[in-house]
């Protein structure tokens, strides 16, 4: 059976065979564990974690490699972040600001901290998923410690003015994190050019393997105080404790420094198949509408609504082809897209929405295809009243 078109790149990546060759020594050869220093295959190990976190912290325009503290993937890095800045913060400091498009990560670590006596308020988005810096602004008080906003979206590709926002942070003495999952590796991120204090990333969302990320903390002035939330041998300057996976480690940074080759070239070529598919989608379909900002979005994605069909009962139809119809990490949730919902579309319009990740492999005759078979299949649905 021929594998399907691999159209999800938002929920994962294949990792590149440059990054697998890069990581295979680590696991049978220089085994070693980063922390032990009596003898030659820990020095090994360490060597390669520090050269890692060097090439890691140049990716994304860091200052020091010592900012780049690893964790099991942007889920925990998030919560680092969140709650490590907010149980370290002084006690008059008890307020968080984000959005309410944000990853799961983000929004359960907020009720999270809800439940313990903090203060969260969630500042809306406009209709095509764009956050005001103003009401951001507006939103700060005295008691605000951390601001937590998405440098792209999952299900909408929406880009937000992180350099905007930041500055309004700074202005207040508030300290700004970002989920940048989705756009490390697929558009610029460079944390001083932009202002950030803290930023989340992994590994699996640019073709490196699942299982590693690592939160970017900012050193200087003012100090950036986190409480960890894994206590053991101290490892990563006492923020994660645990053995560090060096083999994941070295392919995150292969991975990472592989995107940044001819990082624009990329982005234009997935931006035109992506413009291509929705060109032939509107052309050959009626009543279908984009979700999320025409521009200001990630190159490779595209979010469609198609009027009068159910996309949950569409996507079976459609074994030929990888899809999905919102964030892999809410999966299992019969909830609507809390993202399309902060939008305000209706509900018809949520239950229509698929999201396409297009990616490195994907070709212009894959585009076409898949072009094809959704006019096919939707026309299909339509005519027997399959409806959302």
């Amino acid at each position: 059976m021929k594998s399907p078109i691999y159209l999800d790149h938002h929920a994962t990546t294949p990792v590149d065979p440059r990054v697998l060759e890069a990581m295979l020594p680590y696991f049978s050869e220089d085994f070693g564990n980063a922390s032990s220093g009596t003898h030659v295959y820990g020095w090994r190990a360490e060597a390669a974690v520090e050269a890692s976190r060097e090439s890691l912290a140049r990716g994304i325009g860091a200052g020091e490699p010592a900012e780049i503290v690893f964790t099991s993937g942007t889920t925990e890095a998030d919560n680092l972040a969140l709650q490590g800045v907010l149980r370290a913060a002084a006690p008059e400091r008890n307020h968080l600001v984000t959005t309410t498009i944000e990853h799961p990560a983000i929004l359960d670590a907020s009720r999270a901290l809800e439940a313990e006596g903090f203060r969260v308020d969630r500042v809306p988005v406009d209709p095509e998923g764009l956050v005001d810096p103003d009401e951001v602004a507006r939103a700060l008080t005295d008691r605000t410690a951390l601001v937590s906003v998405m440098a792209a979206n999952s299900e909408i590709g929406t880009i937000q003015p992180l350099r905007e926002i930041a500055q309004r942070c700074h202005e207040r003495g508030v300290l700004f994190h970002t989920d940048a999952a989705q756009a490390v590796g697929r558009i610029p991120v460079d944390v001083q050019r932009d202002g950030i204090d803290l930023l989340s990333m992994c590994a699996h969302k640019l073709y490196g393997p699942k299982g590693v990320g690592a939160l970017y903390v900012r050193v200087g002035r003012p100090r950036i105080r986190l409480q960890p939330l894994l206590h053991g041998g101290g490892h990563e300057r006492g923020l994660r404790s645990g053995t560090l996976p060096v083999p994941l480690i070295v392919g995150f940074a292969r991975a990472l420094a592989l995107a940044g080759e001819g990082l624009a070239q990329e982005a234009e070529r997935i931006g035109a198949l992506r413009d291509r598919l929705w060109e032939r989608l509107a052309a050959g379909l009626e009543d279908i509408q984009r979700n999320g900002h025409p521009e200001r979005r990630l190159p490779g994605n595209l979010n469609v609504s198609f009027a009068g069909v159910a996309a949950d009962r569409l996507l079976p139809a459609l074994p030929d082809v990888a899809l999905s119809t919102g964030s892999a990490c809410a999966s299992g949730r019969a909830e609507p897209s809390h993202v399309l919902a902060a939008l305000g579309l209706p509900k018809s319009r949520i239950g229509s929405a698929i999201r396409f990740g297009i990616g490195r492999g994907n070709s212009m005759e894959e585009i076409e295809r898949v072009a094809a078979r959704l006019i096919e299949e939707v026309e299909r649905a339509r005519r027997a009243g399959v409806t959302s």
